[in-house]
Order: structure tokens, then C-alpha cells, then sequence
């Protein structure tokens, strides 16, 4: 599984596509992907999650995180991207916690 953020702006949002912008709003991964902005609805931050196939790397999931993006139809323009692999994500467990069952 992949984490993609997505820094951008929007260019020419009409007041259809703000309402779109604002529906879709959260700080949640989803495959989706879901909008913050900014209080004018000029710049945003996108995160997608994108599935991971055994040969998939940061440019297949950057590819997969715009095509997300780009299925919710509003005009934009491509500041950053962030790529985050969770497979190389290791979770450190504190000495004398157990996991419950």
C-alpha cells in the first residue's frame, strides 16, 4: 500500500467544482483520495491510498494517486508530490506491551 500527498492549486474552480472540492474534504487515506484546502479553496493537499502490486514502486503509485485525483474533474496544477511505501513502514513496539488477541 501506498500514501500519496499531493500538493496543488486549483485554476479556475467554479462554484460547482468548489462545492465537489468541499464534499470531498477530510485528512483521511482513501483510495478516492480526499481534498484540504486552503479558507479560499485555491491551494490543496490530496492524499490517496494506492494498492501495491509485488513489482509497484513510487512512480506507479504517483501515477495512480493523479489519476484519483484528476477522476474528481476539477482543474489543478501539480505542485509536490509524496510518495510513502507503508510496506517499508516498521512499527516499534514498546517492551512489555502485548498485542491482544
Amino acid at each position: 500500500m501506498f500514501r500519496v500527498t499531493i500538493r496543488g492549486k486549483f485554476t479556475g474552480l467554479d462554484e460547482s467544482g468548489r462545492a465537489g472540492v468541499l464534499a470531498a474534504g477530510g485528512t483521511a487515506f482513501t483510495e478516492a483520495g480526499t481534498f484540504t484546502h486552503d479558507s479560499t479553496v485555491s491551494s490543496f493537499t490530496f492524499r490517496c491510498q494506492v494498492p501495491a502490486g509485488p513489482d509497484d514502486g513510487e512512480d506507479e503509485a504517483a501515477l495512480g494517486a493523479m489519476a484519483a485525483l484528476e477522476a474528481h474533474g476539477h482543474p489543478y496544477e501539480i505542485l509536490k508530490i509524496g510518495v510513502t511505501d507503508m510496506r517499508d513502514i516498521k512499527i516499534r513496539r514498546r517492551p512489555g506491551v502485548t498485542e491482544s488477541t
